[in-house]
């Protein structure tokens, strides 16, 4: 008896499935995540309109006042479906009670400085209410929005803000005890300090525009907030007392990204002003527009790589039309002549001064 093996390729007749296809074009594989974002939202064939808003749909875009041509553009760039959501916060976990395990399993916590520990039990505690706030703002928008795209990373956010309220709690529970959380909850409630946070989270409960929810809380207050409470407040307690709060919070400063420096609008230099005066310099480019010389007909190869800034009457230079020319020059005469203008060039500079010899 002889079995022979042979390789079979089978091409297969499509890559994806109709309603994929309609997004992605046919023929294009697509990931997972496509797969399970692209078309799932309900848009025909519901029961019934809800009695408690009986003039919208169950799942309706009216709920905002943002209008989309196609909700799928908002696409979650982690490309996070619900199998590589969890494997990824499985990891996320895992790392997070190692540390709990080894802070608790060395002591770490007992000989924290005291007044550190003070530090971050009255800042970290209140923070717990912020996050279970994050859950809720997130689940309203899960319930609420429209397009699969958005709707499914604010379930997932959801979820990651309850983890985020669970692990500052344990951080109590780990550098202190049951009272620091009534402690907390009673500055939450009360301490001059905490009122204005308070009134923000509390004002979002009702802001009935999911999309406005949405930039609420996970853009303007997370966007401040996990910046401040985890780089800025971290950084102060590890020059204090060492690392063991930073390994306490690592689940949530990992799971909000620390942008790049520079890369936030509050952080980045002003751009520096150019004079209009300024001419081009010898590589042939300046702010706005771009030079390419040749020898012979040199007005011809200029490309402007888009619409410029008016150059200066002084960056005139002579291979110009002459009523271009006298258009700019008409403004105010310079002295300095353009780096290209044939005056600059050495070897007509000879040539005048033998001629006024």
């Amino acid at each position: 008896m002889q079995i022979d093996l042979r390789n079979v390729s089978i091409t297969p007749l499509r890559q994806t499935y109709n309603h994929i296809a309609d997004y992605l074009g046919a023929d294009k594989a697509a990931s997972r995540y496509v797969e399970a974002t692209m078309g799932v939202q309900g848009t025909t064939n519901f029961h019934y309109r809800p009695n408690w808003d009986p003039e919208r749909e169950m799942f309706d875009e009216r709920r905002t006042a943002i209008k989309m041509k196609d909700w799928y553009v908002l696409k979650d760039p982690r490309q996070y479906y619900y199998g590589s959501y969890t494997q990824a916060r499985a990891r996320m976990q895992e790392t997070a009670e190692a540390d709990f395990d080894f802070v608790e399993s060395r002591g770490l916590a007992d000989s924290y400085d005291d007044s550190a520990r003070r530090a971050a039990l009255d800042f970290y505690i209140p923070l717990r209410h912020v996050a279970w706030g994050g859950n809720l703002n997130n689940g309203y928008q899960s319930a609420y929005g429209y397009g699969t795209a958005i709707t499914q990373a604010s379930l997932y956010a959801s979820m990651d803000q309850l983890g985020v309220a669970q692990y500052l709690t344990r951080l109590g529970l780990l550098m202190g005890n049951e009272s620091e959380l009534e402690a907390g909850k009673h500055a939450w409630m009360n301490a001059p300090a905490w009122q204005p946070l308070r009134k923000y989270v509390e004002d979002s409960f009702v802001v009935k525009d999911w999309f406005e929810n949405f930039v609420a809380q996970n853009m303007a207050l997370d966007g401040l907030l996990f910046r401040l409470a985890y780089k800025e407040v971290d950084k102060h307690l590890n020059e204090r007392a060492g690392p063991t709060v930073s390994m306490l919070t690592r689940f949530p400063a990992e799971w909000f990204p620390r942008p790049a420096s520079g890369s936030m609008p509050w952080s980045r230099p002003p751009p520096p002003r150019v004079p209009r005066t300024r001419c081009c310099s010898k590589s042939g480019t300046r702010t706005g527009w771009r030079v390419r010389r040749k020898r012979s007909r040199p007005w011809r190869n200029w490309r402007w790589a888009r619409k410029p800034a008016r150059p200066s009457p002084a960056c005139a230079p002579s291979s110009m039309p002459a009523w271009l020319r006298r258009a700019w020059r008409s403004e105010r005469p310079s002295p300095t002549p353009f780096p290209g203008d044939r005056q600059n060039d050495p070897s007509t500079q000879r040539v005048h001064r033998a001629a006024a010899q």
